[in-house]
């Protein structure tokens, strides 16, 4: 990766698929440096809301750590309506939300956040909708057997097992895994960083 004057990539996550997907498009970041923030929604707030404000909270906390650096953050929610769907807390959680996945539609919504050398905030989102087909009780038992829903939004990752539930996706892909790759480079772009060409 090329940066010009901008300082060094810092990725603001520590999810190994936000990672692979910089990398796939050439960008391979100076450091990772988790957050760690209380990612609870706050009352009454939205999904669109909760996932920019939480990519640019994570961004702002990391960037206080690397002056002079850009800091990379992102935070991925799934959504039924004004409902959100966050990490789930067990197996139990997990299940419930597949049932309320099953046979319908939700959005996956990324927010993403840059923090510049100079301490400005640049921020998107993106949202992808998504549709499951009728999930049965075999499918549910054998998903959270896979323990892929550990970790993850909505409890599911659609690279993984849960791609057999998958009957409709509008939107970006790669934003449905953890990070929008086309508005990701464009954001880096803007601040003078450069994807390595393919070797």
């Amino acid at each position: 990766m090329v940066a010009l004057d901008r300082g060094r990539l810092i990725l603001a996550s520590a999810s190994p698929r936000r990672l692979d997907l910089l990398r796939q498009i050439g960008i391979e970041p100076f450091r990772i440096e988790a957050a760690d923030l209380d990612e609870t929604p706050g009352s009454r707030e939205l999904p669109a809301a909760h996932a920019a404000r939480l990519a640019r909270e994570k961004a702002v906390a990391v960037a206080s750590r690397f002056p002079g650096d850009t800091v990379l953050a992102a935070d991925t929610v799934v959504a039924v309506g004004r409902r959100i769907l966050g990490k789930p807390a067990d197996a139990g959680e997990a299940r419930k939300f597949l049932q309320l996945l099953s046979g319908r539609r939700h959005r996956v919504i990324g927010g993403i956040a840059a923090v510049d050398s100079h301490g400005r905030v640049h921020s998107r989102v993106v949202t992808s909708v998504v549709r499951f087909r009728r999930v049965s009780e075999s499918d549910i038992r054998a998903h959270l057997a896979s323990d892929e829903w550990r970790d993850k939004a909505g409890g599911y990752a659609i690279q993984g097992h849960a791609a057999i539930f998958v009957a409709f996706i509008s939107g970006s892909y790669s934003n449905i895994v953890g990070l929008p790759l086309f508005e990701t480079a464009a954001l880096l772009a803007g601040l003078d960083f450069q994807p390595a060409p393919p070797s």
